[in-house]
């Protein structure tokens, strides 16, 4: 698909919220659970095209959050919506995991071919990212005989018990559950911006050399012996702990690692996969590293509910009945990731990646205006930008953070905050260098106004 740049800049008509936005969001608050992590400014979607939103007052956001990372291939695109409706006309549901349809096959042999793991794979679809970690999870520990986890500090890797174990970006994700139900310990992840030892930047080799001390000489010498490690869980980007990519040094030293100690290597690209870091997988750009298990969801159904772990065929050995899911591999949802990925394949990918490059020089810019900007970071169209309140302490700023996304909001870009004080960008792949002339253009204004 062309980007589309027919809508040039947001159209805001009323107050934000506007009055018919207001009511919804008050049946929401009497009708809906209040867990769900809402930002401080509120967005009702009526519709949407493209990168554009649309609420029910008729009020025009620029998206560049795409439903956190969700619709790659930009809201309602054209392609998809024909095959979501082509396939429902046709076939909705059967259940997967008791008959046959040709959906799943043909999605697992696309998978094969495109997924960074060695070697014939063997796929499971789930609902959702936090559904396809627990596949992950319960395959490790199937395969491997082992029960122990290694996870990062700042990772999220979903809100399901097990999955909820390996999570640790934000403390109100973990308040109230009590002990976590699987055997998870957390170290740093390899953050250069931030040292875990001082909070301060620090070169890729030393983070990674420090960070991989921990794992050997910390770690598997005191409380967790590596022959009862089951999986290292990586988001080779990491998403709602701030949109921080991990050395490529650090990306061979695990692999290494769980060679070494016959650990899987389990590759979260529910957030970075699919063309969002301008490759198809984050992973794809740690040349020769490749994953025992890969683990997606968002992106891949551009906006349709689906998840899959696709992991070595000879890893997925487990007995029949061992895992499934009524939902998983819905024909509908299987049909729009095979557009989705069609499409990506088709030039999405590229212009994630050049259209990526741009927003990110940009964003540059903004940091060389602006002192609160301590580091712009990320690949592709998975950018972070945090917020300090000086140069020298780079202590973060939360509350500053929190103004500019306000601001952005009401003047029409919709941006998400996440780690401590990043903004992340994550636009539908379709963003084109207008639209971002048009994003930077708010941002620089919303910042100024914020300071």
């Amino acid at each position: 698909m062309t980007p589309s740049t027919e809508l040039q800049k947001p159209l805001i008509k009323t107050e934000l919220p506007g009055p018919i936005s207001r009511e919804i969001i008050a049946e929401d608050a009497k009708y809906v659970t209040p867990s769900y992590p809402r930002p401080d400014y509120k967005l009702v979607a009526e519709s949407a095209q493209g990168v554009w939103i649309t609420d029910p007052d008729g009020n025009v956001f620029l998206d560049c959050n795409a439903g956190v990372a969700v619709c790659s291939t930009g809201h309602c695109h054209p392609e998809i919506v024909k095959a979501i409706s082509d396939q429902a006309a046709k076939l909705i549901h059967l259940c997967g995991t008791d008959f046959y349809y040709s959906h799943m096959p043909a999605l697992g042999k696309k998978l094969d071919e495109i997924v960074p793991i060695d070697g014939p794979t063997k796929s499971h679809f789930a609902n959702s990212g936090a559904e396809a970690i627990e596949t992950a999870l319960k395959l490790a520990m199937y395969h491997t005989r082992r029960q122990k986890f290694i996870s990062f500090f700042g990772s999220f890797h979903g809100r399901t018990l097990g999955a909820l174990s390996l999570t640790s970006s934000k403390k109100a994700q973990r308040l109230g559950f009590m002990r976590q139900a699987l055997d998870v310990v957390h170290i740093p992840y390899p953050n250069k911006f931030r040292h875990f030892a001082d909070e301060m930047p620090t070169s890729e080799e030393k983070i990674t050399k420090d960070v991989i001390n921990w794992i050997e000489n910390r770690l598997f010498k005191t409380t967790t012996p590596p022959e009862e490690v089951a999986g290292i869980v990586l988001e080779v980007v990491q998403g709602e702990g701030g949109y921080i990519p991990a050395p490529t040094a650090f990306v061979k030293e695990l692999r290494r690692i769980c060679d070494e100690n016959g650990i899987m290597l389990i590759i979260d690209e529910v957030q970075s996969g699919m063309g969002r870091t301008g490759k198809m997988f984050a992973l794809d750009h740690h040349d020769g590293v490749k994953a025992d298990i890969v683990c997606m969801a968002k992106g891949i159904g551009s906006g349709m509910p689906i998840g899959v772990c696709t992991a070595k065929a000879d890893i997925m050995d487990w007995h029949k009945g061992a895992h499934a899911s009524t939902f998983g591999g819905n024909p509908v949802a299987i049909a729009s990731a095979l557009k989705t990925i069609e499409l990506l394949q088709g030039g999405l990918v590229d212009n994630s990646h050049n259209v990526g490059a741009y927003l990110e020089k940009g964003l540059n810019k903004l940091k060389d205006k602006y002192d609160c900007i301590g580091d712009v970071r990320g690949l592709g169209m998975m950018l972070g930008v945090e917020f300090v309140t000086d140069r020298e302490t780079l202590d973060p700023a939360p509350e500053l953070r929190d103004k500019i996304e306000m601001a952005c909001f009401q003047s029409g870009l919709i941006i998400l905050g996440c780690g401590t004080s990043t903004i992340r960008w994550s636009p539908p792949l379709i963003l084109s260098k207008e639209n971002v002339d048009v994003a930077l253009q708010i941002f620089d204004e919303a910042i100024a106004a914020s300071v």
